[in-house]
């Protein structure tokens, strides 16, 4: 079957998800002529060019090749930074996977590849019964971790792991960023997470003061997605 998008989620929230998303974008764009992100779920909007959007989004857009309508690429955006289920809530809208999904197989008929990044971490609630891990399972693509590095990225890395691996999706890569400058042992914990993650290490992305440009990012894509 011919790799046509993956899932990105992360051991936690603030983590990088969206940097390492542009950075997959990039990366793909070199072996696929169109190539889109899509949000299915932001909470937490700003104003942009007259309306509100996610940060988030802007910054999959500018990593994409394939400019989508935005009830496609961003199908939910909730205007308040919580939790997806609460956001909506607050705002008085619906959320469910079957909308999401619907957004997604779109997505597909437009572009080659589409990166899907999650928000929060693996099981992260949408409504009162589904998760974003639900609609992982559903799109079926396979999953990119990102690891933030910080004190106890080993237990939430492997942990998430094991959730994604019991969900019945294949962990294909996992990416490992230095959110904390102050941390110590720092590749002591990346090494362990080579040893014990059952996946390939596919790039690290060093601590840096300001946000990195995702275009200089340096990523050893799976071979079955070139």
């Amino acid at each position: 079957m011919a790799f046509d998008g993956c899932f990105v989620t992360g051991t936690d929230t603030g983590v990088g998800k969206t940097l390492v998303s542009a950075a997959l974008l990039h990366a793909l764009s070199r072996q696929h002529r169109r190539v889109v992100g899509m949000k299915p779920v932001a909470a937490g909007l700003v104003t942009h060019a007259g309306q509100w959007v996610s940060e988030d989004v802007l910054t999959l857009r500018a990593a994409s090749t394939v400019a989508v309508p935005a009830a496609l690429d961003n199908p939910v955006a909730l205007p308040d930074a919580v939790a997806p289920h609460i956001a909506a809530r607050r705002a008085g809208q619906a959320v469910s996977v079957a909308d999401l999904l619907a957004a997604h197989r779109s997505l597909r008929a437009l572009a080659d590849v589409v990166v899907v990044e999650g928000a929060g971490g693996w099981r992260v609630p949408i409504n009162e019964r589904e998760t974003l891990a639900d609609l992982a399972r559903a799109i079926g693509a396979p999953v990119v971790l990102v690891v933030g590095v910080r004190l106890g990225c080993l237990n939430h890395a492997l942990l998430t792991a094991e959730a994604i691996r019991a969900d019945g999706l294949q962990l294909a890569g996992w990416v490992a960023n230095a959110v904390d400058p102050t941390m110590p042992c720092r590749e002591d914990n990346i090494d362990t997470l080579r040893q014990r993650l059952p996946a390939p290490l596919l790039g690290t992305v060093p601590w840096h003061p300001d946000t990195p440009d995702a275009r200089h990012i340096a990523l050893q894509l799976p071979s079955a997605w070139q």
